[in-house]
C-alpha cells in the first residue's frame, strides 16, 4: 500500500522537476534574444548656424561738472536733448530713445579729513539708452558719436551698466531646422558606426534634444551671434 502511495509521488515530482529545467532553459533563451534586440549605439548631432542680431541695446554715458547744482542740471538736459536730436538726424525713431534721471554726487559730502578740496563740487552721470531693431543704423550712429565729444559732450564708457548688448529674439523661427540638421548628423554618426562594426542600423530608441545656446561669435563682433545645440540620439543595432 505505501509503495502503490509513494510511486506517483515520485512521479509528479519528477515532472515538477523536468518542467522546471525546461521553463529555465526557455528563459534564458528569450533572454539572450531579448539582449540581441536591446543592441544599440548612442550618438550626438551638431547644429550651428551664425545669425545677426535682431536687437541693440546703446546706452550712451556722459558726466558733467559743476560747483552749482542748477546749472549743472541745465547743462545736463541740454546735452541729452542734443544726443537725442543728433541720434534723430541719424534715423533712429524717437521712440527707441529713452532718457534717465542723472545721478548725482556731491564731492564735499564725501570728502573727509583736510584733503584738497575738488575743482567741481558737483558731478553727474547721465545715461541716454537706445533700445532698436534698427541694429545696422545704430551701429552707423556709433561710429559718428566722436562729432559730439568735439562739441564739448564728455561721454563715459569705462562703466559696467554702459556697456551695448545684442540680443537675438528669432530662435523659435530657426529651432526645427536646427534640430532637424542635428538629428540628420547623429544619423550620419550612428551609419558609420553601424557599419564599421558589421550591423544594420535601426529604428531610434530614444532621443533628446539639448540646450539651445546663443553667444557672440567672437568678441570684435557680438552683433553676430552664433545658436548652437546638441541633440543625442539612441538607435538600435540589428546583425
Amino acid at each position: 500500500m505505501k509503495t502503490q502511495s509513494i510511486t506517483p509521488a515520485l512521479l509528479l515530482g519528477a515532472g515538477i522537476l523536468l518542467g522546471l529545467a525546461s521553463l529555465g532553459y526557455l528563459l534564458g533563451t528569450a533572454v539572450e534574444k531579448f539582449k540581441g534586440y536591446e543592441r544599440t549605439v548612442t550618438v550626438k548631432g551638431l547644429a550651428e548656424r551664425e545669425v545677426p542680431a535682431d536687437i541693440v541695446i546703446w546706452p550712451i554715458q556722459f558726466t558733467a561738472a559743476s560747483n552749482d547744482l542748477p546749472s549743472l542740471y541745465q547743462g545736463v538736459a541740454a546735452n541729452s536733448e542734443r544726443i537725442e536730436k543728433f541720434l534723430g538726424e541719424q534715423g533712429i525713431a524717437p521712440q527707441a530713445v529713452s532718457v534717465s534721471l542723472p545721478a548725482i554726487t556731491d564731492k564735499s559730502a564725501q570728502q573727509y579729513g583736510g584733503g584738497q578740496r575738488p575743482e567741481f563740487r558737483y558731478t553727474a552721470l547721465q545715461t541716454v539708452t537706445v533700445y532698436s531693431e534698427q541694429v545696422d543704423k545704430v551701429r552707423a550712429a556709433m561710429d559718428k558719436l566722436a562729432d559730439l565729444g568735439r562739441e564739448g559732450i564728455a561721454f563715459s564708457s569705462n562703466n559696467y551698466q554702459g556697456q551695448i548688448e545684442y540680443i537675438f529674439t528669432g530662435l523659435n523661427d530657426i529651432k526645427p531646422q536646427m534640430v532637424e540638421q542635428a538629428t540628420v548628423e547623429a544619423r550620419q554618426v550612428a551609419q558609420k558606426f553601424a557599419e564599421d562594426s558589421d550591423s544594420l542600423l535601426g529604428k531610434i530608441k530614444r532621443a533628446s534634444q539639448g540646450q539651445f545656446s546663443i553667444s557672440d561669435r567672437d568678441k570684435n563682433n557680438p552683433h553676430i551671434k552664433k545658436v548652437r545645440v546638441v541633440s543625442t540620439v539612441e538607435y538600435y543595432l540589428s546583425d
